[in-house]
């Protein structure tokens, strides 16, 4: 079992009542967010499961379709929204189809929050680099909204977010906020050049190098594609971050959310209780899932 890295963080919320159990909830709202991605925003059904439910930005929850099965998702919601839990699916499977062809008033199961959540609070007093691939983009809106809503806490606090293709972007609703926010050094970016794209083209690791952060007193936060990951920690290495100061999640390869099919295990850690989210100090005591 990998030991977490210290933090002052709070202890872990947890899921009320059953683990085992779905909470039910409504879908509430569905967003296209691309051709493959969808969001859905919904609503516990029991008032008091609602009222008194509570996660910290990373931790995840498994969304069940009835009939269908479950799947891993992070709560794409900053805890600061009480109105709904929001998951982005992106369309690869029998599960995340059924999702996508979810509609408001559909009912679905919730078990959540479950995993560990990213380390805030022992970034108090220092500069956030977060970077966004593709899907990627949706663990980093939880903690990069937490941040900006308790920017007086932190330093410089930079976004990079980059797709294959303008299309490709989710969250186009709130892009132009964050281009325009002076408290956010925000920069996009897509892999080839587009028709009227006013912004930076190049993979993620190049358009880092050329944005060159300084390593100095700054955690850098990233989520995306494993390759995307791999490479654009090999750019950090570069710049110069240490592997403490670098922050990634796993949710992808959680199972049953609790630790107990066995199916996320690294070496002798278990993403779904270790993680989802490590450092990569902690990854480098593990076997290279990167």
């Amino acid at each position: 079992m990998v030991t977490p890295a210290p933090t002052t963080n709070p202890s872990r919320p947890k899921m009320q009542g059953n683990p085992y159990v779905p909470m039910p909830a409504t879908v509430k709202e569905v967003i296209q967010e691309t051709p493959v991605i969808k969001t859905i925003r919904v609503v516990l059904d029991d008032e008091n499961a609602r009222t008194n439910f509570h996660f910290e930005p990373g931790q995840v929850g498994q969304v069940s379709v009835f009939g269908v099965g479950e799947a891993t998702f992070v709560i794409a919601s900053p805890p600061t929204e009480t109105n709904y839990l929001q998951f982005s699916v992106m369309r690869a499977g029998e599960v995340t189809s059924a999702i996508h062809k979810l509609n408001v008033g559909d009912k679905v199961g919730v078990r959540a929050p479950l995993g560990n959540f990213f380390p805030y609070t022992s970034w108090q007093g220092k500069n956030v680099f977060f970077i966004g691939g593709g899907i990627g983009m949706a663990p980093i809106r939880t903690i990069l909204l937490h941040l900006l809503a308790h920017k007086q806490d932190y330093g410089t606090i930079s976004l990079l977010y980059g797709t294959r293709t303008p299309n490709d972007m989710s969250y186009k609703y709130e892009l132009e906020d964050w281009l325009n926010r002076e408290d956010l050094n925000c920069n996009l970016c897509i892999d080839t050049a587009a028709p009227n794209w006013p912004h930076r083209v190049g993979l993620i690791p190049n358009v880092l190098k050329e944005l060159a952060p300084s390593p100095k007193n700054t955690v850098a936060v990233l989520c995306g594609p494993p390759i995307m990951i791999r490479f654009t920690i090999q750019a950090l290495q570069e710049l110069g971050f240490a592997p403490e100061a670098i922050v990634t999640t796993l949710e992808r390869r959680m199972k049953c959310g609790l630790g107990i099919c066995g199916r996320c295990n690294i070496g002798g850690s278990y993403v779904c209780v270790d993680g989802p989210v490590y450092t990569l100090k902690q990854l480098q005591s593990l076997p290279n899932e990167l």
